[in-house]
């Protein structure tokens, strides 16, 4: 089955991954913090950041917390909870992107790709060296996204500590100016 940018999975590689998906099931784990927060934090594959960080006072800035493994389901449900309407509150202009890249995915750097250059007319995130990365999300979800939320780019930060500034900065008045 042609994935990506041509490449080609064999059948082992596919019975693998079924698998995997099978036996190790990774559930979504997205916390909800301050509802009027203007920021959501994306910890890409760094689990114990996102713990740490559901489990701190910082979550009291922040509207939305949680991971992304996979450049294509993972970011369609990454714009579901960013997009989609929320509690009455909760209007997320900014997003903190840290943590550690998922190796083989690229995650990270596909949701940057797909902020600056979109999809393709079949879906596919423009630029991607991703294996897989097409998404099921609509033309009006990707490009309300790209316009309305600003990517902060850490990835590779994966202290709490070392990411307590730009949260806080990035959730207040001066950090993430809220869209009309």
């Amino acid at each position: 089955m042609p994935r990506g940018r041509g490449l080609t999975l064999g059948p082992a590689a596919e019975a693998l991954g079924g698998i995997c998906k099978a036996l190790l099931p990774l559930p979504e784990e997205v916390h909800e913090g301050a509802p009027a927060s203007p920021l959501a934090v994306c910890t890409l594959s760094s689990m114990d950041l996102l713990r740490d960080l559901a489990a701190s006072d910082l979550m009291g800035r922040v509207a939305l917390a949680g991971r992304l493994l996979s450049e294509n389901r993972g970011i369609d449900a990454l714009l579901r909870s960013l997009c989609s309407p929320g509690p009455p509150a909760r209007r997320i202009t900014a997003l903190l992107l840290c943590g550690r890249e998922v190796r083989g995915h690229l995650a990270g750097d596909a949701l940057l790709r797909l902020h600056a250059g979109g999809v393709d007319y079949s879906g596919r995130i423009v630029g991607s060296p991703s294996p897989d990365p097409v998404l099921r999300a609509g033309r009006g979800e990707v490009e309300r996204f790209r316009k309305e939320v600003r990517i902060i780019n850490r990835i590779g930060v994966a202290d709490l500590g070392a990411l307590a500034g730009t949260i806080v900065e990035a959730s207040g008045a001066g950090g993430a100016p809220r869209a009309p």
